[in-house]
């Protein structure tokens, strides 16, 4: 994932592309240009291109990548002013690392018409909505569970819930709306609401890549939304343990059961005898993939059929594109944002003159500003007779034998 780089790391690296006079790279209309540094970086920086750009448009924005001892960094600026063979650019706020992608991105060429569909079915449910995807597949299925039988699924989960669990509870959110606090951070988060121990703490860090787990921290903010003031935040997370505690609760999960953008309902474990270990993260491990079951379950036998919409090609405006990836944006009020969610899945066609390209694009990232919401978007599988046509439509050169990094993945 591109991670920000902090100020001293980014002055430090601004400082190295004027002393060593690193090059820094732009493509534009399938043209690689390199650019150097003519001056120290201050609140402007000004570039000196390897070739003539030819007029820029001010205000525009500018892709910019450079290589600095092997680590790979990307920033992008705006066009101030334009001066006989120099550019003059607002120096940006950030720089970024560890990017996701090992080639520069580009504007979308005009010869390039990209459509964006949703990959699989598309839902509107009155379920809580969360702000992440959660797909569901019959690879999520554990051995000897037969998804079309949902009452004998459900029992059989109930069985092995009982092997680590005093006590269970399967919730569905279409029978009973959140309404205890613990329902409702669930349903809020699409997180894991998990206590160790009632004599202890909630958990101060979430250990998945994917995080899942309703730390410390989101738990105050969530005591924080409901009108709690800030002075009483640790009062109140003190007091709920404790009154678990007194109801002889010494070990307590509630795990969303988790269906696209939905929030179904819940498993709720607990433990309530002295002397029994707590829960810990590998039973949670394993009640998750319970949850996981069971919504593939309910929508192998048509729970979900009622709330099925058509799939439509939609128009998202393109931002920048890579041969990896892509960038593009949908307007604030669009009503595709409820579900273009990071891990959500797009069938991207794109089409030049001479080839179409029909590949999975898995959103990654997601953000926003006062006028829009964008999407950075990661290219999968593709065909490498695809990825190499594209590399060159982009870049105007042909794929060499030392981008074998980018045709593996490596992006």
């Amino acid at each position: 994932m591109a991670t920000p780089v902090g100020r001293i790391e980014k002055e430090f690296l601004f400082k190295a592309l004027w002393e060593e006079q690193l090059p820094i790279m732009f493509v534009r209309d399938r043209t690689e240009y390199i650019f150097t540094l003519v001056q120290p970086a201050s609140d402007e920086l000004v570039f000196r291109p390897d070739r003539s750009l030819g007029k820029l448009k001010p205000r525009s924005k500018l892709a910019l990548l450079f290589d600095y001892r092997g680590q790979v960094i990307d920033f992008s600026v705006e066009i101030v002013a334009q001066k006989e063979e120099l550019i003059y650019c607002k120096t940006p706020d950030t720089l970024h690392k560890n990017l996701d992608r090992n080639y520069l991105r580009v504007d979308a060429p005009s010869d390039l018409n990209i459509l964006f569909t949703f990959k699989g079915d598309r839902y509107n449910l009155a379920f809580p909505k969360t702000h992440e995807y959660e797909n569901v597949t019959s690879e999520d299925l554990l051995r000897n569970m037969d998804p079309k039988n949902l009452s004998g699924l459900i029992k059989q989960i109930a069985d092995m819930l009982h092997h680590f669990a005093d006590g269970f509870k399967i919730i569905n959110f279409k029978d009973k709306k959140p309404e205890l606090m613990e329902e409702r951070v669930v349903a809020e988060t699409g997180k894991t609401l998990f206590i160790p121990s009632t004599v202890g703490f909630l958990p101060k860090t979430d250990p998945y890549p994917k995080k899942r787990i309703i730390t410390e921290d989101l738990f105050k903010r969530f005591l924080e939304s409901t009108g709690i003031g800030v002075s009483f935040l640790d009062e109140n997370c003190a007091r709920i343990l404790k009154n678990k505690f007194s109801d002889g609760i010494y070990s307590d999960a509630w795990v969303p059961i988790l269906f696209h953008e939905y929030v179904i309902g819940y498993i709720h474990i607990w433990i309530d005898k002295q002397g029994r270990l707590p829960f810990d993260f590998s039973i949670l491990d394993t009640v998750y993939q319970y949850a996981k079951v069971l919504a593939f379950a309910l929508k192998e036998n048509g729970y979900f059929e009622h709330g099925k919409i058509h799939n439509q090609p939609f128009d998202g405006r393109v931002l920048d594109i890579s041969a990896s990836g892509l960038l593009f944006a949908c307007p604030l009020g669009s009503p595709l944002l409820s579900t273009l969610l990071v891990d959500a899945e797009l069938t991207v066609t794109i089409v030049a003159a001479n080839r179409t390209i029909n590949v999975i694009a898995r959103i990654v990232r997601r953000f926003k500003d006062k006028s829009a919401c964008y999407f950075g978007c990661r290219f999968t599988d593709m065909e490498p007779e695809d990825t190499r046509f594209l590399f060159e439509h982009l870049y105007g050169r042909q794929l060499e034998s030392n981008d074998s990094s980018f045709l593996s993945g490596q992006v």
